[in-house]
């Protein structure tokens, strides 16, 4: 591995290195085809750690998985770590996609880490089924409804 440095970037290093935060931007540089260390960089799990509760059609619903490592915290995976496998829709890296005609009313995914595949976690998401061409109030609708005269602490 070659050592590139431009100036000034040994004492950026360097206070990486004395903050703690050195690890894990060393770890996000690692090029395509070195090997994970055998030490706290290892990933020993995986969660989904989902943004919403409930997917959305016809649009791109991200699917956040996150590898805990041995030494502590976590580390984002995309499809380069992760595979995964879905009862409905389709993933486009991340992100998973469901048809509009679909009649499901749950996904079922399933995320299995690609070094290990012994690490796998699944989840079920229930599908939006308000109705999405709902109406938003006015401004003017919004702030004459919304507007209560009294102490609203004094309700108790």
């Amino acid at each position: 591995m070659k050592n590139i440095c431009y100036p000034g970037t040994k004492i950026i290093l360097i206070l990486l290195l004395l903050s703690g935060a050195g690890r894990n931007c060393l770890f996000a540089q690692k090029k395509t085809g070195e090997t994970l260390p055998k030490n706290d960089q290892t990933v020993d799990s995986i969660a989904f750690h989902l943004y919403t509760d409930s997917l959305k059609k016809e649009v791109q619903n991200y699917i956040n998985v996150d590898g805990h490592l041995a030494g502590g915290g976590w580390l984002p995976l995309t499809t380069k770590e992760i595979s995964f496998a879905t009862d409905g829709g389709r993933f486009y890296g991340n992100n998973l996609v469901i048809d509009k005609n679909s009649d499901k009313q749950k996904i079922t995914i399933t995320a299995t880490y690609i070094r290990n595949k012994n690490l796998r976690c699944t989840t079920t998401i229930y599908l939006k089924t308000a109705n999405e061409e709902e109406k938003l109030k006015t401004k003017e609708e919004a702030l004459g409804n919304g507007k209560k005269k009294g102490n609203p602490k004094a309700a108790f």
